[in-house]
């Protein structure tokens, strides 16, 4: 690409096939394992596993290259007290008034309602933030390119390192979420994208039986 710096891919590794394939094996087995929970444990984690899962979850491939996100890390208790309120407020306007009969029929099985505890039970809180442009040095706005699918991508990976760390995790979209620039204090240009719960969880917790879909309903190879 004209005036971009190019260097050699060095980091890359190649294994023999028969590595790859069990390497694939229980990368597919580590992954059926993670479950997503609703009552964690109060246990501290310490802070730097949440610094080197944010670390991978930042090298995601990005729309251009602009790494549309922002994740902000909340651990302070009176923070989170105020996150919790601020989206129960919201669940209790869409579980009482503005989820529609189908929605809540389809959310029935999962046990949810407006309570949100874990909000504050669990050590960490990190809000992900989907930045929808950027403002370089002069003040200037500058155009970011596929900002959800970017975001999304990051996200995902988060919760995989998250999850290879050891800890559980929770994805929690309050709608709206705009009350989170309020509390965050973040700028206008960048939309809350969702909450991620996260810590160890809680001591004989349950989670829904719930089947998968088969593998072939969900995967076509041509």
């Amino acid at each position: 690409m004209a005036g971009e710096p190019f260097r050699r891919y060095a980091e890359y590794r190649e294994y023999p096939v028969a590595e790859m394939q069990t390497r694939a094996r229980e990368f597919r087995a580590e992954l059926q394992r993670r479950r997503t929970v609703r009552e964690f444990a109060d246990r501290p984690v310490p802070p730097e596993i949440i610094r080197e899962c944010l670390r991978a979850a930042v090298t995601a491939p990005s729309g251009a290259n602009k790494q549309p996100w922002h994740f902000v890390v909340v651990a302070d208790p009176a923070v989170k007290r105020r996150i919790r309120a601020a989206a129960e407020e919201e669940e209790r306007a869409f579980y009482r008034r503005r989820a529609p009969e189908e929605w809540l029929e389809a959310l029935a099985p999962l046990g949810t309602d407006e309570q949100k505890p874990f909000l504050e039970t669990a050590p960490y809180l990190i809000a992900v933030f989907a930045v929808s442009y950027g403002v370089d040095e002069s003040d200037a706005r500058t155009k970011h390119y596929y900002v959800k699918e970017s975001v999304g991508i990051a996200t995902g990976m988060l919760i995989t390192a998250l999850h290879h760390a050891g800890l559980a995790t929770l994805t929690h979209t309050p709608s709206p979420m705009g009350f989170l620039n309020d509390i965050l204090e973040r700028p206008d240009n960048e939309k809350p994208f969702l909450l991620l719960v996260t810590g160890y969880p809680a001591k004989g917790v349950q989670v829904p039986d719930l089947a998968r879909k088969p593998f072939d309903r969900m995967v076509t190879f041509r």
